[in-house]
């Protein structure tokens, strides 16, 4: 099967694409490289540079290459950024996300896999949080996801197409085989800032928030490993293939950590302590959020292996290690 990975030349993209590549597929990656990098991308994929939203570009691409199923990884993700520039954030996140689905149904294409988040639940009144929670995100990126998973259900309701959005909560780690991880310049995952800062990349690092109504007062979150996370997409795209209906996934693992927590976790894997700053909240950021991941392990059959922060961690700081500085 030949499938496309829009994004694929990023962090989670390039893991999908060494997935698929493992279990014998064809790939072929459309990226824009705005923020991804083409080493990542391995033999044999093909990478093609160009924006998802240019229709005639994917229609090409889904034509010449004859791919059956899409993974669409291709979008913004800083919520900060979305606040600040939400045009841009609907423009990148859902307008092209409309085209790249148009593009779909008109090829016959019936397999789609979303890359959506948890930021679609806002601040959930339970925690862990159940995908048929309310939907109330507090920033844009959250509200232009959640804008494309309504296209997504109307668009399967109305065409020969199904699709699986997979709520993301928050993506950490790197292949333990050390053949990806998150490269990409002035990240803001925590846990990849973290790392560099304990390894001296960074002069010191923030934390944005300590008044909240949590056990420290900083924010609290569930890591899933970027490998279990991939091998979600697996499931799902299995599922579609067999025939399976439509649905939204959560991805998790039903254990949240507050920033400081993981910033020790941080420090017990690099050996010693690093400069830390307490500072004022940043709009836009969630109190906690933690994944109610039973549907996704009940009806897809998905089995995390590497469910353990100080894991997440230590594969996090190997692979920063193998960065230059």
């Amino acid at each position: 099967m030949t499938v496309l990975v829009t994004g694929g030349a990023g962090y989670i993209g390039s893991h999908m694409v060494l997935a698929l590549i493992d279990a014998g597929d064809q790939v072929v990656v459309v990226d824009n490289l705005s923020t991804g990098f083409r080493s990542a991308v391995p033999p044999p994929a093909v990478l093609i540079e160009g924006n998802v939203g240019d229709q005639d570009l994917v229609r090409h691409v889904i034509e010449e290459h004859g791919i059956r199923a899409i993974i669409h990884f291709a979008g913004s993700i800083v919520v900060p950024d979305s606040v600040a520039d939400p045009l841009g954030y609907y423009l990148n996140n859902t307008v092209n996300s409309r085209a790249l689905i148009e593009v779909a149904v008109q090829t016959g294409v019936r397999s789609f896999i979303f890359s959506s988040t948890a930021a679609v639940y806002g601040n959930p009144t339970e925690i862990p949080v159940r995908e048929d929670a309310a939907l109330k995100p507090v920033s844009p990126y959250g509200t232009s996801k959640l804008m494309t998973e309504l296209m997504l259900a109307d668009t399967a309701f109305a065409h020969d197409f199904r699709y699986v959005a997979l709520r993301y909560f928050n993506v950490a780690g790197a292949d333990p085989a050390g053949r990806a991880g998150q490269s990409t310049p002035r990240a803001t995952h925590l846990i990849k800032v973290a790392s560099e800062t304990a390894l001296g990349k960074r002069a010191s690092m923030d934390v944005f928030g300590t008044d909240y109504a949590t056990p420290d007062g900083t924010c609290v979150r569930d890591y899933i490993h970027v490998t279990d996370l991939v091998a979600a997409h697996m499931a799902a795209l299995k599922h579609l293939e067999a025939g399976g209906a439509s649905d939204v996934f959560n991805c998790g693992y039903a254990a949240g950590y507050s920033v400081l927590e993981v910033i020790e976790a941080v420090k017990r894997a690099s050996g010693g302590p690093f400069p830390v700053n307490l500072g004022p909240r940043r709009p836009g950021d969630a109190e906690a959020i933690v994944a109610d991941s039973a549907k996704i392990r009940e009806q897809l059959g998905w089995q995390p292996r590497l469910a353990d922060l100080d894991l997440i961690v230590t594969h996090a700081l190997a692979w920063e290690r193998s960065l230059p500085r």
